[in-house]
């Protein structure tokens, strides 16, 4: 599969990158005019994440026609698209680095594996890759284990055993390569803080760690995304729910939300880290 990423320069997505372009610079400058230039990447995350409060979720919103390609919308989020934007955000200004192509490249580096879009399987599809994978990118650290988490194993292959749900899962080529990432997936440890657990560890949770709420349904490891805020001393959840519903913060805890679904069994947690000195301008 050829790669679409030369030189770490994302291609442009579609014919609507023009109305998401000028999202991105009203926002960029709001966010001048609100002091957040210089902050830590994590509060700024949270930062944004409020600037998008009320935003329509958005089933589907990386699967376009075509080629895989980086799609940008600023329109509408769904769960990981939400975290993804805010990252990309808020790690370009702590590099100062605000050109629109500036943020489809921190975009593309944080969605695709290596920071490359070669074809449909290089997405970072399961969350558990996306976090490996930005970890090693230096992105974020997966503190989950630091929390008090548990190791866990289990049989990761929804996109496999429902490829009839994924139009690129057509071709038994694309197929192969979703299922060696699924495999891999399923013969390594992964991680989860308890749901019953996740009270305990509130207070150590900080404004911008991204959560990942691990789930009971079969062939998955991770249902849903989101980001911790701090309200009043109190760590919830700023996320983008399912179909119908619009960027929003958890009416009680974090630890509260995840307990009123029956079928989420506990938490993963990445921290965001800072922009690195050699990817300031200049360097």
């Amino acid at each position: 599969m050829g790669s679409t990423l030369i030189a770490g320069v994302p291609s442009i997505s579609s014919g609507r990158d023009e109305n998401d372009r000028a999202i991105f610079e009203r926002t960029v400058r709001w966010a001048a005019d609100a002091g957040l230039p210089g902050k830590p990447v994590g509060p700024v995350m949270v930062a944004f994440g409020e600037h998008f409060l009320g935003t329509p979720y958005v089933a589907h919103s990386l699967e376009e026609p075509g080629e895989e390609h980086l799609v940008i919308n600023l329109r509408g989020f769904d769960c990981l698209t939400l975290v993804e934007n805010c990252l990309a955000f808020s790690r370009c200004l702590s590099s100062a680095k605000t050109s629109f192509d500036d943020f489809r490249a921190e975009l593309t580096r944080t969605r695709y594996t290596g920071g490359v879009i070669d074809g449909y399987p290089s997405r970072l599809h399961y969350f558990s890759d996306w976090m490996a994978d930005n970890e090693r990118k230096g992105i974020v650290n997966d503190i989950t284990m630091a929390l008090g988490g548990e190791e866990y194993r289990k049989t990761i292959n929804f996109m496999s055993a429902h490829r009839e749900k994924y139009r690129q899962l057509a071709g038994d080529e694309v197929v192969a390569h979703v299922k060696a990432a699924e495999e891999r997936l399923s013969e390594q440890p992964l991680h989860r803080v308890q749901k019953e657990d996740i009270s305990s560890i509130l207070e150590l949770l900080h404004n911008g760690d991204i959560i990942g709420t691990v789930t009971s349904m079969e062939g998955m490891d991770v249902s849903h995304t989101g980001m911790v805020i701090v309200k009043n001393g109190v760590a919830r959840f700023l996320h983008a729910p399912l179909s119908g519903g619009v960027v929003t913060i958890s009416e009680g805890s974090l630890a509260e939300y995840v307990r009123r679904n029956k079928s989420m069994t506990g938490i993963v947690v990445a921290r965001p880290m800072e922009v690195k000195a050699d990817e300031m301008p200049g360097r």
